[in-house]
């Protein structure tokens, strides 16, 4: 188990963990998941973080057939040494309405991610990895500055290229099924094409 080293703060881990020693941790405003046994902490979401995550569920919601729903910050176990909490995902009803603590990756239709300060390497890169090695068949990212939305489709046992979508433009989405919305509906603020 970790120790925190009271002169410095610091949390000390001796080794790799497990969920089950990760679901120990307290309960504190912050997220802990783990990546092949490394823990990542984040800390809680900004505002503009929380108010991308809200639209983009209403417009998820909005849009979903009734066996459909997004649901924000959701626990995910791949294995006994992955454990993720997308910002966002779209699953089964009747999986969410029998689920317990955790989602398996096969539970869910599509996984977002939410860029922030703390998160950019995470989101960009080992998220997009472990996602699709964990069989999730489509990953949103979005990243605020814009904002922008990067969609990526699974090929196989990786991501294809992720298509752009930026703001100002009406993005007409297939999948997890139809929606349509601007990326600038996202933080609310028309953008105007020149």
């Amino acid at each position: 188990m970790a120790t925190i080293e009271p002169t410095r703060g610091r949390v000390v881990l001796p080794r790799t963990l497990t969920v089950d020693e990760l679901l120990r941790f307290p309960v504190d405003g912050k997220h802990y998941e783990l990546f092949n046994g490394s823990l990542v902490v984040s800390p809680a979401p900004t505002p503009l973080h929380q108010r991308i995550i809200f639209r983009l569920q209403r417009i998820l919601d909005d849009a979903a057939p009734p066996e459909l729903e997004p649901l924000s910050t959701v626990n995910v176990r791949p294995s006994n040494e992955d454990f993720y909490i997308p910002d966002l995902v779209v699953v089964p009803v009747a999986v969410a309405d029998a689920v317990g603590l955790m989602f398996a990756p096969s539970d869910l239709l599509l996984a977002v991610e939410v860029v922030s300060p703390t998160s950019q390497l995470l989101d960009r890169a080992t998220k997009p990895l472990a996602y699709a090695a964990a069989g999730i068949p489509l990953y949103w990212r979005v990243d605020p500055d814009g904002p922008t939305l990067y969609v990526y489709e699974l090929d196989g046992d990786s991501y294809k290229e992720p298509i752009t979508h930026k703001a100002g433009t009406t993005v007409t989405l297939p999948s997890p099924y139809a929606v349509s919305f601007d990326p600038a509906d996202l933080i609310g603020r028309p953008v105007s094409n020149p």
